[in-house]
C-alpha cells in the first residue's frame, strides 16, 4: 500500500510534481481585497466553492467576512455542509429525485441553505416531496440574463415567479442572476456594457417580485470579472465571485479599469509546480504537466519564471521554450505554471501544498473533487 509521506517543513524541491501550490499570503491579500470592496459598496460577498473545491479554503473564506458559500452541484454543497460550512447557497440546477433527497438533506443540516430553482414541472415535483416529509426549502428564482444556460427568461419571469409563490414547501427569497458569459470579456468596457444589460434585466424580475410583495427581495449575480460593476448597482445585494481567490491565466488576460491589458486586482495565489523531465532536445526541455495536470481551456498556462514559456506536449508532459541558458535548465529543475484556468485543473488534484517562504506550512485536501451531481 502506497504510504502518503508527510510534506510538513518541506522544500519545494522536494514535493512530487505536478501538483498544486497555494500561496498563503496571498491566498488572504486576495480574499481579503474582495472583502473590503464588497463591503465599502455595502454589498455581500457568497464566495464560489466551485473554483477550489476545497472546506478548509471554505472556512478561510467565512472567517475573512463572507456570509456564505456558493456551490454549483448538490454533491459540492453536501460536501461542504458535513464540514461545517454554513449558509451554502445552490447555484446550479437539480432534477432527479437523488438530487432532490441531497437537497433536503442539506436543508435539514443547514438553516440557511438556499436552492435555485427554473423550471415549474421540477419545481412542483420538489414542493410535492417537501410537503410528504414537513419541510420548507428556501429557494432563489433563476433568471437568465442572456446566456441560455439555465434560469427563467425575462419575458417569462412574472407566471413563472406567480406560480412558484403557490408552491407549498418553497420560500421564496429573491433572484439569482448569474451572466457567465459576460466574466471573461476581454474588454473593459465592453464587458461593462454587457453586464449593465444582464443587471437591467436582474432589476427587472426584481421589480416584479417587489410589486408582488416581496419588500426586500435577494439578488445574488456576478464573478470576478464582473465584481466591480455588481456592487456598484443599488439593487445587487450578494456577489458570487469565486476565482479572485486563485486566479488563472484567463482572468489574468482581461481588462481592469486600472490595466486594459491586465486584470492585476488579485495576484496568482495558485501555481502548478513541474519538474524537467527531459533536456535531450535543442531549443525546449520537457515537463511533467501535461493535459491530465493542466486544464486546456481559455487560455496557455504562464511559466512565472521570466523568459520562458510553455506549450502543451501531451496528456503526461509539457514543453517550455525560450530562454533556456540563462539560467541553464537542467534535469530535475523545478518550474511554476499559472495555469490556463483554475476551477477544472483544482479537479485534477486531491490536494493543495499551503506554502509560505517556499515552504510547505499545511496540506489542504481538494475534499470537493470529484463532487460534479
Amino acid at each position: 500500500m502506497r504510504k502518503t509521506p508527510s510534506y510538513a517543513g518541506a522544500q519545494e524541491q522536494d514535493l512530487p510534481t505536478p501538483c498544486l501550490l497555494l500561496d498563503l499570503d496571498t491566498l488572504k491579500t486576495n480574499i481579503r481585497t474582495l472583502q473590503a470592496f464588497v463591503a465599502k459598496h455595502g454589498k455581500r460577498l457568497r464566495a464560489h466553492a466551485k473554483t477550489h473545491k476545497c472546506s478548509r479554503l471554505a472556512a478561510l473564506q467565512i472567517e475573512e467576512g463572507a456570509m456564505g458559500i456558493c456551490a454549483a452541484k448538490v454533491s459540492e454543497a453536501q460536501g461542504l455542509i458535513a464540514s461545517g460550512i454554513r449558509d451554502v447557497l445552490l447555484t446550479g440546477p437539480a432534477v432527479t429525485p437523488l438530487a432532490h433527497e441531497g437537497i433536503l438533506e442539506c436543508a435539514r443540516a443547514d438553516k440557511g441553505f438556499i436552492a435555485t430553482i427554473d423550471n415549474l414541472e421540477n419545481a412542483t415535483r420538489l414542493s410535492e416531496l417537501l410537503v410528504s416529509q414537513g419541510r420548507l426549502l428556501q429557494c432563489l428564482l433563476d433568471l437568465d440574463v442572456g446566456f441560455g444556460r439555465s434560469g427563467v427568461p425575462l419575458e417569462n419571469f412574472m407566471s413563472f415567479a406567480a406560480a412558484a409563490r403557490r408552491l407549498p414547501g418553497l420560500k421564496i427569497l429573491g433572484v439569482q442572476a448569474y451572466a457567465g458569459d459576460v466574466q471573461h470579456i476581454a474588454d473593459y468596457e465592453h464587458r461593462r456594457e454587457a453586464n449593465q444589460k444582464c443587471l437591467d434585466a436582474a432589476s427587472s424580475a426584481l421589480r416584479i417580485l417587489r410589486d408582488s410583495g416581496f419588500p426586500d427581495p435577494i439578488l445574488s449575480v456576478g464573478g470576478t470579472g464582473s465584481h466591480v460593476f455588481d456592487c456598484g448597482h443599488s439593487d445587487v445585494t450578494e456577489i458570487q465571485a469565486g476565482s479572485y481567490a486563485l486566479m488563472d491565466v484567463q482572468y489574468r488576460s482581461i481588462g481592469s479599469h486600472e490595466n486594459a491589458e491586465r486584470f492585476d486586482t488579485f495576484a496568482p495565489s495558485l501555481s502548478l509546480l513541474t519538474t524537467v523531465v527531459s533536456t535531450n532536445r535543442k531549443g525546449f526541455v520537457t515537463v511533467d504537466a501535461g493535459l491530465k495536470a493542466v486544464y486546456r481551456d481559455g487560455a496557455i498556462p504562464e511559466v512565472i519564471e521570466p523568459g520562458l514559456h510553455y506549450d502543451w506536449f501531451g496528456d503526461e508532459y509539457g514543453k517550455v521554450s525560450g530562454n533556456l541558458a540563462n539560467p541553464p535548465l537542467r534535469l530535475g529543475d523545478k518550474l511554476h505554471l499559472v495555469v490556463s484556468h483554475c476551477d477544472p485543473t483544482v479537479n485534477l488534484f486531491d490536494q493543495f501544498f499551503i506554502m509560505q517562504s517556499k515552504k510547505v506550512v499545511d496540506v489542504w485536501p481538494i475534499d470537493l473533487r470529484g463532487c460534479s451531481w
